[in-house]
């Protein structure tokens, strides 16, 4: 079975997200996955509302989430990253197919941000096949 995978990609950090989404495409190619469909949101924020959009098409039996969240002079970061990470689990739960965590930080540098692309990317596609093989 080819698994079906939507994705959502944060265009804030663009520089970033957009090699972490290059990286998961290729890497949904070499383990047999397809990303059917992909939306773009403003930011880490907003990727939630995409998810929810994305579980609720029944050709889609998961979802790939691609960003970075880069500390500030606030703890703005850490607000944000532990509220995506939670509505992202409530989401996966919610409509019982997997929702991977495919975003950086919080509390990291631009630096650390963009060692982490391919890192980042081939876990958040992993995480989501592995557990669709698994049922």
């Amino acid at each position: 079975m080819t698994e079906k995978l939507g994705m959502v990609v944060s265009k804030f950090n663009y520089e970033i997200t957009g090699e972490m989404s290059k990286r998961a495409l290729q890497r949904a190619r070499e383990v047999g996955a397809r990303v059917i469909k992909t939306v773009e949101v403003p930011g880490s924020f907003e990727i939630p509302l995409a998810v929810k959009e994305l579980l609720e098409d029944k050709n889609i039996d998961g979802v790939v989430t691609i960003g970075t969240i880069i500390k500030g002079g606030t703890d703005h970061d850490t607000v944000v990253a532990h509220s995506v990470a939670r509505k992202l689990l409530d989401l996966s739960v919610e409509y019982s197919k997997p929702v991977s965590l495919g975003i950086s930080g919080p509390n990291i540098t631009w630096q650390q941000a963009e060692k982490r692309i391919d890192e980042y990317a081939i876990r958040a596609v992993d995480s989501v096949v592995l557990a669709l093989r698994n049922d």
